[in-house]
């Protein structure tokens, strides 16, 4: 297999761990707490610090953030939450954790994000909260979502796994929603291994995930050890949803790098843009202009109308040849899980079935070079040549 660039093959997404990072973890291991420590609410502190949030929770995973959110504004049985159907799972799932039921409403053509008009026709009595997807990393309608949810006295929740370092209109993505969640997974914009972080201005909302993600105890280890006591409660349900200070040293380190991260990832995608504006076959996405696109995934569309092979074909040849691509997402109402628990199937969200259909995710992560993404382009352009119907030609 030909090498791209340093790889033998190119994946979708990938790490950045240096020297910095590893001498970081290294003094925390070395140290008396591996969990639980301060590590955990200095990395709370500067995370917080650089979205601008009053309040930030350090968790185990993004999905762990998400189940925090539902579980701290109070969403259960009976209740509806309006999610998006382009996500990943965990998105919806998190409201099934809770007793409750994800309402799938559907996306907007080219950019794949919650449609505030379909998110209103959907609200109900029994409606808790608006849960929207930074799908890709462009921040959603921030403006017209939130004030869908002041008219109905609703909070919105941000599943912001994709987009951080983004923004909105000037303002960070972190404190664009009464909550919002985030993922350190390795492909994702920094890496604690697994984590994730919810981060609000409402302080008691975040005492609440804290409490949750303790196993519902009020306080932790290190506080009993600073005041030598014992003695703790247990208020409530929760789960061990805690991340081990030498993740959180990874973190911070991590954090540090962030700028150079995200401004790496809009160089590629712009390198994207220009060579996929001479192959009329392959659309990427829409950016709205009041976002700052925070370039998690680069994902684009084939017009299948134009080629004689389709997306499964079109992926299999590329991964054959060392192209890592991806396919982002199968819409969760169509997952077996949710089609026999819930009812859902085709047809509920024609705009996101019709585009996971032929949307593929590429290449973008910041130790990729210039030259790796015109490596890309290439074969996505000898492929479209291959494959692109006689009368496209004319």
């Amino acid at each position: 297999m030909k090498a791209v660039g340093d790889l033998p093959f190119l994946p979708y997404g990938r790490q950045t761990v240096d020297e910095d990072d590893i001498r970081e973890v290294i003094e925390v291991l070395k140290s008396d707490w591996l969990t639980t420590g301060p590590k955990v609410e200095e990395f709370e502190a500067t995370f917080a610090e650089s979205v601008g949030a009053e309040c930030a929770v350090a968790v185990n995973s993004g999905t762990a953030a998400l189940h925090c959110a539902m579980y701290a504004l109070g969403v259960g049985p009976g209740d509806e939450v309006v999610v998006p159907p382009m996500t990943f799972a965990a998105t919806a799932n998190c409201v099934v954790f809770q007793g409750a039921t994800p309402v799938f409403a559907d996306v907007t053509p080219g950019t794949l994000l919650l449609d505030p008009a379909r998110v209103d026709a959907c609200i109900n009595p029994r409606t808790k909260a608006i849960l929207c997807v930074d799908y890709a990393g462009q921040p959603c309608d921030y403006d017209v979502l939130g004030e869908i949810a002041r008219s109905h006295g609703i909070p919105l929740v941000a599943d912001a796994c994709h987009s951080l370092g983004g923004g909105y209109k000037g303002r960070p993505v972190g404190t664009l929603a009464d909550i919002s969640v985030f993922s350190f997974h390795p492909v994702k914009h920094i890496t604690t291994g697994e984590g994730g972080m919810l981060t609000t201005n409402h302080p008691s909302l975040a005492t609440r995930a804290r409490n949750f993600r303790n196993h519902g105890i009020s306080g932790d280890a290190r506080r009993r050890s600073e005041n030598g006591s014992w003695y703790y409660e247990m208020t409530d349900l929760g789960f061990n949803y805690r991340l081990t200070d030498f993740q959180c040293a990874l973190g911070i380190s991590q954090l540090s790098k962030l700028r150079g991260f995200v401004l790496q990832r809009q160089v590629l995608a712009g390198h994207y843009h220009r060579g996929f504006s001479l192959i009329p076959e392959i659309t990427p996405l829409l950016v709205r202009p009041e976002v700052s696109h925070a370039y998690h995934l680069y994902v684009v569309a084939l017009d299948q109308d134009r080629l004689s092979a389709d997306r499964n074909k079109i992926f299999a040849a590329l991964r054959a040849q060392g192209i890592g691509v991806n396919v982002h997402y199968i819409p969760v109402h169509l997952h077996p899980y949710y089609r026999q628990r819930f009812g859902t199937g085709p047809g509920m969200c024609p705009v996101a079935e019709t585009s996971y259909e032929r949307i593929l995710s590429l290449p973008i992560f910041p130790a990729m070079s210039p030259g790796d993404v015109e490596t890309v382009v290439d074969r996505v352009g000898d492929l479209v040549d291959r494959y692109r119907h006689p009368s496209a030609q004319q």
